[in-house]
C-alpha cells in the first residue's frame, strides 16, 4: 500500500480529500499545541533554578520540593478534569466551532495570570492560573477530536483525528525544548523562567484567531435541526455540489441516523446522559474506552511528560542543562513517532495492532531500564555530580529512548482516536467529555503522586509501570475491537451480541461490503429499467 493509500467503506470521488477538510481539522486539532506546550514546559520550568529561586523553592528539602511541585502539575490536571466535564454543555449549546473559540479565550486568561506572577504575588496565582488554563484544555480535549471525527470522510477518519496527536507533539516539542533555550542563553532571573510561561499565548492566540474561520459540523447542524446549512456545511467540506449523489447519500445517512437516535434518546440536553446510563450496550463502550486512558497512563507517559528531569537524574543524568537536553531529544523522538503513526499507520496498521505493538516493545524498554537500576544504584549516596555517565546507564537512557519509539507510534494518540469513533452522534458530545475526563483524571493520579512514588519505589516505578503494559496486551486483544475505516454511522455492529472483539472488524466489513454492492446493483437496475444511461458519479482513489 502507498504512503497516503486508503481503504474505503464505498467508492468516493476525489473531490472528498481536498484542502478544506484538512484545513478545519489542521485547525481545531491545534488546540492539542495548546495541550502538548503546557504538559511540557511545566515540568522543566520548575527545574529551573531561576524559578526555584523566585519562589523560594531551592530552600526547601527534597521531600517538600516534591509535594509543591506535585502540586503545581496536578492543579492543572486537575482543572482539565473540570473542563473536560464542562466542554459537553459548551458543545450541545453553542457547537464545536463556538465551543473552541471560549476554550481559547480561558486559556488565554489562564496563561496571563501565570505570567504575572512573581516572588511578591506567591505561587498562589500561578496555582489559580493553572486550574484555568486546565479548564480550558479539559474543554478543547472534548471538542476537537469529536469535531474531526464528525468532518471526516472515514477512509482517513483515523489521519485526521490523528493530526490531533501530532500537533500535541508538536507543542510538547517546544515545551520539551524552550527551557533547554532559556537555561543556554537568558540570564537566570525572572525573566529566563518567565519566558516560557508566556509562550503559551502563542498557540491560545493562535486558536483563538482561527476558530472564527472553522466549518461548523454538519452532524451537529442537524442534531440541531438546522439542516439547510448543515447540507451547505457538507458539500463545502466535501468540494462537491450540494446535489452530487454522494453528497445526497451521505447527507441522508447523517439525518436517518440523528433521526433513529433521537427516536431513542429523545432531544435535548439530557436526553444524551439518560441515553448512555440506559444502555448496557454504551455503557460498556464508554468503560471500555475510558480504560485506554487509564492503560495509557499506566505506561507512565504522564509521569515521563512532567517529571522528566527527574526521571534522568534516577538513571544517573546529573546536571540541570543535560537533563533538559536529553529530555528535548525524547521530545523530538515523541514526534517523529507521531508522524510515522499519522502518515502510515493509524488507517492501515488499525488500533488493536498498534496498542499491542507498543505494550510489549515499551514493557521491555522499562523492564531493562528497572533492572540497571536496581543493580547499578547510580544515585546511591547522591555522589554520581562529578562522575560520567557508565555505559550501563547509557544503555538505560538509550532503552528510554527505544520506549519511547514504542510508545509514540502506538498508546500516545490511537486512545484519542478510539474515543472519538465509538459512540453515535447524539451521545458524543457527551461521551467524548467522559473519555477526557477520564484522561485528565488518571492524569491527575499520576501528576499527583509521581514525585512521592520516586522518593519511595525507586527502581520499583519502572516496574510498576512495565507490568501494566504487559496487562494492557491482554486488556487489548480481548474487549477492544477494531475500529478502522468503519463508518460512524455502523460503529455500533462492532458490539452486537455473541460478536467476539477480536473477529467484529472482519464480520462488519464484509456487512458493509455487501450492502454496498446490493446499493449498487439496485441503481443499476434502476437506470436500467428507466431506459437512461448509468453515469457513475464516483472515482475510487
Amino acid at each position: 500500500m502507498g504512503r497516503f493509500s486508503r481503504v474505503e467503506d464505498r467508492p468516493t470521488p476525489k473531490e472528498v480529500y481536498n484542502w478544506r477538510v484538512y484545513f478545519a481539522a489542521m485547525i481545531s486539532t491545534f488546540a492539542a499545541v495548546m495541550i502538548g506546550y503546557d504538559s511540557a514546559f511545566i515540568g522543566t520550568s520548575i527545574a529551573l533554578s531561576s524559578f526555584k529561586a523566585e519562589f523560594a523553592l531551592d530552600k526547601l528539602n527534597a521531600k517538600e520540593f516534591a509535594l509543591i511541585s506535585a502540586n503545581i502539575v496536578s492543579s492543572y490536571q486537575a482543572g482539565c478534569f473540570f473542563g473536560a466535564i464542562f466542554g459537553y454543555p459548551l458543545g450541545y449549546y453553542c457547537g464545536r466551532k463556538w465551543g473552541l473559540l471560549v476554550s481559547a479565550i480561558v486559556f488565554c486568561v489562564g496563561a496571563i495570570l501565570q505570567i504575572v506572577a512573581s516572588s511578591s504575588t506567591g505561587l498562589g496565582i500561578i496555582y489559580a492560573g493553572r486550574v484555568i488554563v486546565g479548564l480550558a484544555i479539559g474543554a478543547a480535549s472534548n471538542l476537537a477530536p469529536i469535531y474531526v471525527a464528525e468532518i471526516a470522510p472515514p477512509a482517513i477518519r483515523g489521519r485526521l483525528i490523528g493530526l490531533y496527536e501530532l500537533c500535541w507533539q508538536i507543542g510538547g516539542v517546544v515545551g520539551f525544548w524552550i527551557n533547554y533555550g532559556v537555561s543556554r542563553n537568558v540570564k537566570p532571573g525572572h525573566l529566563q523562567w518567565l519566558i516560557a510561561f508566556a509562550v503559551q499565548l502563542i498557540p491560545g492566540g493562535l486558536l483563538f484567531f482561527g476558530s472564527f474561520v472553522l466549518t461548523e459540523s454538519p452532524r451537529w447542524l442537524v442534531s440541531r435541526d438546522r439542516n439547510a446549512q448543515a447540507l451547505k456545511n457538507l458539500a463545502y467540506l466535501r468540494n462537491l455540489p450540494e446535489d452530487h449523489p454522494y453528497i445526497v447519500d451521505e447527507y441522508q445517512a447523517i439525518e436517518v441516523t440523528i433521526a433513529h437516535e433521537r427516536s431513542l434518546a429523545g432531544a435535548g440536553f439530557w436526553g444524551p446522559l439518560r441515553t448512555v446510563l440506559t444502555s448496557r450496550v454504551l455503557i460498556k463502550r464508554l468503560l471500555i474506552g475510558s480504560s485506554l486512558f487509564a492503560w495509557q497512563n499506566g505506561t507512565g507517559i504522564n509521569a515521563i511528560n512532567y517529571y522528566s528531569p527527574t526521571i534522568f537524574r534516577s538513571i544517573g543524568i546529573t546536571g540541570t542543562n543535560t537533563a533538559l537536553l536529553t529530555t528535548g531529544v525524547y521530545g523530538l523522538i515523541k514526534l517523529f513517532g507521531a508522524l510515522i503513526w499519522l502518515i502510515w499507520l493509524v488507517d492501515t496498521l488499525g488500533r488493536r495492532f498498534l496498542l499491542m505493538f507498543g505494550s510489549i516493545g515499551g514493557a521491555f524498554s522499562m523492564y531493562y531500564i528497572g533492572a540497571y537500576i536496581a543493580i547499578a544504584q547510580p544515585n546511591v549516596g547522591g555522589s554520581v555530580a562529578s562522575v560520567p555517565l557508565s555505559p550501563g546507564g547509557r544503555s538505560a537512557v538509550a532503552f528510554f529512548y527505544i520506549w519511547t519509539v514504542f510508545y509514540s507510534p502506538s498508546w500516545n494518540g490511537t486512545p484519542w482516536v478510539v474515543g472519538a469513533e465509538f459512540f453515535p452522534q447524539h451521545v458524543r458530545t457527551f461521551t467524548q467529555a467522559c473519555m477526557a475526563a477520564s484522561n485528565w483524571l488518571f492524569g491527575f493520579l499520576i501528576a499527583r503522586f509521581t514525585p512521592q512514588m520516586f522518593l519511595a519505589m525507586g527502581y520499583g516505578v519502572y516496574m510498576f509501570f512495565a507490568s501494566l503494559m504487559v496487562l494492557s496486551i491482554f486488556y487489548v486483544f480481548f474487549i477492544l475491537p477494531e475500529t478502522k475505516q468503519i463508518p460512524l454511522e455502523r460503529m455500533e455492529e462492532l458490539f452486537a451480541p455473541g460478536l467476539k472483539p477480536w473477529r467484529a472488524h472482519a464480520v462488519v466489513m464484509a456487512r458493509i461490503q455487501e450492502d454496498n454492492a446490493a446499493r449498487k446493483h439496485e441503481k443499476r437496475q434502476s437506470h436500467d429499467s428507466s431506459g437512461k444511461p448509468s453515469h457513475d458519479h464516483s472515482e475510487p482513489s
